[in-house]
């Protein structure tokens, strides 16, 4: 089985992958400090209560976008499941799908692997966003080529500096504002609304300035914590597809289909990747 890990700025996601099912995925707040020791004994307890144990996995890949974050979980890959972990971004592979952009080696993992899983799942011009720390919106053609996007302020980050640039806001759950009203009557209201309404804003006229550039049919997909609660009042997205970088990464990994052989790494037996 394989041990898929996304790790972004804010979150890590950890999904177990069989063949192409996700089998069950655990989240835990991004710590450039966390030991792979303080990652195991939180993962593998997870683990046993959905009644997997850690010699299930027989292989790693880790996506991430933030380099602090990675040296830990390499650690954990070998140490506790005794491989060496596939890194996207770093191991030179086929993506399986065209990179058609200025300075193709600066995109970011994330958005390449959410690109293969848009491809995969769906045919015709697409638009993916993920909703992260960013907010991304990316466009794969009906060649399979990414054409490039969008990159904007993620919801809590623009709610992060308005609180913290801001003497007097205090700080607010990211909501839907009470009775859906947009006019807020309190400070509180005003800055639920603000936040909420003004990303829907967002997101609807940045996918439909990119729906005109397209100028043909697309489809539009979510991804990310939050796609469920804009979907409630917004119609942009055509599909909400909340797993969509980890059904990229498996499939980035089983394209790689690397011969693996058996090496000796701090005083135990791991089965290594060549890169």
């Amino acid at each position: 089985m394989l041990l898929a890990i996304d790790a972004g700025n804010t979150n890590i996601v950890f999904a177990l992958v069989d063949g192409r099912e996700i089998r069950a995925r655990w989240r835990i707040a991004t710590e450039g400090r966390r030991t792979a020791d303080e990652y195991a004994v939180w993962l593998v307890q997870l683990m046993a209560i959905g009644g997997f144990t850690r010699e299930e996995v027989d292989s790693v890949v880790i996506c991430t976008v933030v380099p602090r974050a990675l040296h830990n979980l390499e650690v954990l890959s070998a140490k506790y499941f005794g491989v060496k972990a596939l890194i996207v971004g770093r191991t030179p592979l086929e993506w399986g799908i065209k990179i058609d952009v200025i300075s193709p080696e600066t995109v970011g993992a994330d958005r390449l692997v959410n690109a293969i899983g848009a491809h995969h799942l769906h045919s015709g011009h697409k638009i993916a966003i993920d909703f992260g720390t960013a907010a991304t919106f990316d466009w794969i053609d009906d060649k399979g080529t990414y054409r490039g996007g969008i990159i904007a302020p993620g919801i809590n980050l623009s709610l992060d500096s308005l609180v913290a640039t801001a003497a007097r806001l205090p700080r607010i759950a990211i909501e839907i504002p009470d009775n859906n009203q947009v006019i807020g009557r309190s400070t509180e209201e005003s800055m639920h609304s603000g936040i909420y309404w003004g990303y829907i804003a967002m997101m609807e006229g940045l996918t439909s300035r990119m729906k005109r550039e397209i100028d043909q049919p697309v489809t539009v997909m979510a991804t990310g914590g939050l796609a469920s609660l804009f979907a409630v009042h917004t119609d942009v997205f055509d599909v909400i597809e909340p797993d969509l970088t980890i059904q990229g990464m498996a499939l980035l990994y089983e394209r790689a289909a690397l011969p693996k052989f058996t090496a000796q790494a701090g005083g135990f037996e791991a089965d290594f990747l060549p890169l």
